[in-house]
């Protein structure tokens, strides 16, 4: 007999001193330089960051990402390759982002959830409902504050990705990144409709654009958070 599992996500927790923001998009979207491009800032003005991605951020986490993201070891079934990314996450939640977010930093992380409920849950055919559960469960039901979707359409993505192999000697493409064209336009859709979802919480923006002036209009969505959050300025020492 099979029997289908459930998780039942926990509450929220209540919002620790930091501000906890999540880039996300497709791969060839930009988002990794976005990411970087607003910890910049953010540190240029004084505000202690922490810049982080998944899978990673802790020592147990990039391992799972050696293991998981590896064309080596692909084949990796669906439900394992969910599995080990929402480990990874859990290991990323309890061991860096909270403790950073309960001294009062700024967490910037280069995906985060959405990206799971995309990759698994809509390009591997799992269920989005059943990937948010899975990975809520393994996250105490932490949300960011802000989650900045980058939007760039396929042709654009895949030349990117491209550019970026070719100009990194040796760089060889990772198990997702590998995925045809096609699988990478159902992750498109997926971030959308999941950004649809969480309405004012994530904001959608046009990375096919010049990257400075994106990297402007994305500190000037984040600085009203800023001045909502009790937060203090690094010191000299």
């Amino acid at each position: 007999m099979t029997v289908s599992p459930t998780l039942t996500a926990p509450a929220a927790q209540t919002d620790p001193t930091g501000l906890f923001i999540a880039f996300e998009g497709g791969d060839g979207s930009g988002k990794s330089t976005q990411a970087r491009l607003l910890a910049e800032r953010l540190r240029d003005e004084g505000t202690p960051v922490l810049l982080t991605r998944e899978p990673g951020g802790t020592a147990l986490a990039e391992r799972i990402r050696s293991l998981v993201l590896d064309p080596e070891h692909a084949p990796v079934d669906s439900v394992t390759e969910a599995l080990l990314f929402a480990a990874a996450r859990s290991s990323h939640v309890r061991q860096a982002i909270l403790p950073a977010l309960a001294e009062g930093t700024v967490v910037i992380t280069d995906r985060y959830i959405d990206s799971s409920v995309a990759y698994q849950g809509s390009g591997r055919s799992l269920g989005a409902e059943q990937i948010g559960a899975l990975n809520a469960w393994a996250t105490d039901g932490l949300t960011p504050h802000l989650t900045v979707l980058l939007d760039v359409d396929g042709p654009t993505a895949s030349a990117r990705r491209e550019a970026r192999l070719g100009a990194q000697q040796g760089a060889v493409a990772d198990r997702l990144e590998s995925e045809p064209d096609s699988f990478h336009e159902v992750i498109r859709q997926a971030f959308l409709d999941r950004a649809a979802q969480t309405g004012e919480q994530t904001v959608v923006l046009n990375a096919d654009q010049d990257p400075e002036l994106l990297a402007e209009q994305i500190l000037n969505r984040v600085r009203p958070l800023l001045q909502d959050q009790p937060m203090e300025k690094e010191t000299t020492r």
